[in-house]
Order: structure tokens, then sequence, then C-alpha cells
């Protein structure tokens, strides 16, 4: 596993391979000085914008470490391609953020001591002076042993859309990154305000629950229950990032978490509901020509839940073990934002949350609270 921190060696590589790599503007075919053409990069310019996408998130993975940091990767990239002032400005901005996301992880508990990110660029455009580039960022963070029982690590696939403007130099700036993923923003994202939602109007709500660290005992009956709360587990861990194609994609449609955990509920002996009745919200079904509001929906999916009593509602989200589920309203709007499912919980009591959406593997609570501070939760026994 290769570390975020760049060696000196690395980084004097990676700046030297960029300026070589990238074509002046109207090599790669984009502009010529001002001139503004449209296409799609040579593979010199695309690997060029994938790396200076890979050195702005090593950056922000490397904000999250407990130990001292070298100089930041993107800061030493010269060259054909480099970030613009005000990016740098609120790169800035957000590594501070996550310095103290950091601060806030170390005072629950949470550490990593090592981590690993990659990007690879799935798709480039060129239309006048601007290109678009889309990446896949996988990072994987190992968990420093604080308490001893944590996994060994975690990880996830995201989504991030760069914008960059053509110079009249022949050189490209990067402008913008934004991610491009539903549900909370991976541990290395920092939290942006998200616009305010409708209240559906018809609502049933699940009690909100607690975010302190222990939590009260509420041990979960794991037999006698007609349910396999491990087969919950291995389901969601087998196809955290390999989709399973046997269920179609919600991701372009709102978001694919609550589909990816009905999928890992239903692997765990959840049976579904197709008759419908006048009441509302009491279907979960799946089939090859569509499925219930509440196999795909986060609210939906807890209206059914609650009303068909399938799920207890926690007091505490740390009273969470493994097939619970935990929903989260960012903006505190009574809407719910995001379905995780409970794939493990250490001996010490915290759980630890998989999910679609940025595709995640092993997520703490700890994680979630600390990257959420003011978000509202909510735990679901099973």
């Amino acid at each position: 596993m290769r570390s975020t921190i760049l060696s000196r060696r690395r980084a004097t590589v990676l700046a030297v391979a960029v300026s070589a790599a990238l074509l002046p503007v109207s090599a790669a075919g984009a502009a010529t000085g001002s001139a503004a053409t449209s296409g799609t990069a040579d593979r010199a310019t695309t690997n060029a914008f994938g790396r200076i996408a890979d050195a702005v998130l090593t950056d922000r993975t490397a904000a999250l470490l407990d130990r001292q940091q070298l100089k930041s990767a993107a800061a030493k990239i010269k060259g054909s391609v480099r970030l613009s002032s005000a990016l740098t400005k609120t790169e800035g901005t957000a590594l501070s953020a996550l310095r103290g996301r950091q601060s806030r992880l170390a005072a629950l508990g949470e550490a990593y001591t090592a981590a690993d990110t990659r990007v690879g660029v799935d798709k480039t455009r060129i239309k006048g002076s601007r290109a678009t580039v889309e990446v896949t960022e996988t990072t994987v963070l190992t968990y420093k042993k604080i308490r001893g029982d944590e996994p060994r690590t975690t990880g996830f696939k995201a989504h991030h859309e760069l914008t960059f403007v053509a110079q009249a130099d022949g050189t490209w700036k990067l402008s913008g990154l934004r991610s491009t993923d539903k549900g909370p923003r991976a541990v290395n994202e920092p939290v942006t305000t998200a616009p305010a939602k409708v209240r559906p109007s018809a609502v049933i709500d699940a009690p909100r629950a607690a975010t302190t660290y222990p939590a009260p005992a509420n041990p979960k009956q794991t037999t006698g229950t007609g349910y396999d709360y491990t087969a919950m587990a291995a389901y969601a861990e087998k196809y955290w990032k390999n989709y399973n194609t046997a269920y179609r994609k919600f991701n372009g449609v709102g978001g694919d978490c609550t589909n990816f955990v009905s999928q890992s509920l239903l692997a765990g002996n959840w049976q579904p509901i197709s008759t419908v009745t006048p009441e509302e919200y009491d279907t979960w079904y799946y089939v090859a020509n569509g499925q219930s509001d509440s196999w795909a929906g986060v609210n939906e999916w807890s209206w059914f839940t609650q009303t068909a009593k399938r799920t207890a509602p926690l007091a505490n989200v740390y009273q969470m073990d493994v097939g619970d589920v935990l929903q989260m309203d960012f903006d505190k709007d009574g809407s719910k934002d995001h379905t995780m499912i409970t794939s493990y919980r250490s001996s010490n009591g915290v759980p630890y949350l998989t999910y679609h959406d940025a595709d995640t593997y092993r997520r703490s609570l700890s994680s979630l609270i600390a990257s959420y501070p003011t978000a509202a939760f909510y735990g679901y026994r099973t």
C-alpha cells in the first residue's frame, strides 16, 4: 500500500511528469491562444488531468492522517497544468476543515495511520476553452489501533467532476472540483451546505437517536428472529463496490443507497410484501419491471419498516449491531437523506457502516458523526 503522504522523490517525479506529459493546449487540440475548439483530449493531456486530480485528492486524504504532513502534492505541481488561484484558496479552506475533522475523529477515539488514494480518468470532454473531466477516486485508509478492535481498513470509491480552463499561453488551470455522488460525502471530502428540501406531507417519523459514546447497553437478539444478520453483512461487503448485476442501479435517479440496503436485508431473509392495500407504504418488493417506493426511497423505507414493525427505533446510534440500519438527515429539514447498513461492530461498541453513494466499506459511525456534527441520525434495529 502506498501512503498518501508523497515522498520527496515521488513529488518531484510527479511535478516533472505533469509538465512533460501535458502538451500545450494547441497541440492537445483544445485551443490555440484564445481560439476555441471542441473535441477530446489526447492521452498525454488526459493523463496530466488525472495526475493533478490525484494530487488534490491525495492532499485531502493526507489531512486526515495522525502524523506530520509534508508539503502538499498539488502545490508542487508546476508546468502546463496547475490550480487556479481561486481553487488554491478553496482547497486551502477544505484542508483546514479536514484537519478539524481529524481532530473531531481523534476526540471520538478514531485515527488513521496510512492511506492510499488513486484516481482514474473516466471521461474527458473539451468545448471551447473548457475541459470537463470525470474521475473515479479509490481510497483505502488504515485504522489506527486505539481501542484494539478496529477493522484493518475502511475504503470507498467516489466520483468527481473537474473543470479546467485553457489559458492564452497554452496552459490549463483547474478551476473547479465537485463530487457527483449522492449520499454522505467521503470522509476526505469537506461538507458543503445542501439546499433545503420540501418536507413531505405524509410523514411517519422515526425518532432521532442520540450520538453519544458509549451508548447504554441494548444487546441485539440474533437467534430466533428468522433473520440472518451475518448474511446481510456478507452481502453488503461483497457488493459494496462491485454491484450485483441482478439489480437495477439508482445512482443517477436519486441514489442507490436504499436499494443496496434493501438487497442486503433480502439476503438476510426479509420477506417481500407486494399485495397492495389502501394503506400507504405497506409494500416492500423488487421485481423485474419495478419495485415499491419503500425498496429504493430513503423516507419510504423508514415509513414502511416502522409501520410494518420490521424495525424498532434505537435510542442511540452506537447501539446498532450487525444488520441494523442507519439513516441521516444532513440538514435536519425532516426529510431523511441517506441509508446505510451496519456490517461490522467492534467489541468496544463502535458500529461500522457499508453503503452505496459514495460506495463505502466499513466506515465508522464515529467518522460520520465527526463529518456531520449538525446532522440528525436515526438508528433502526432490524
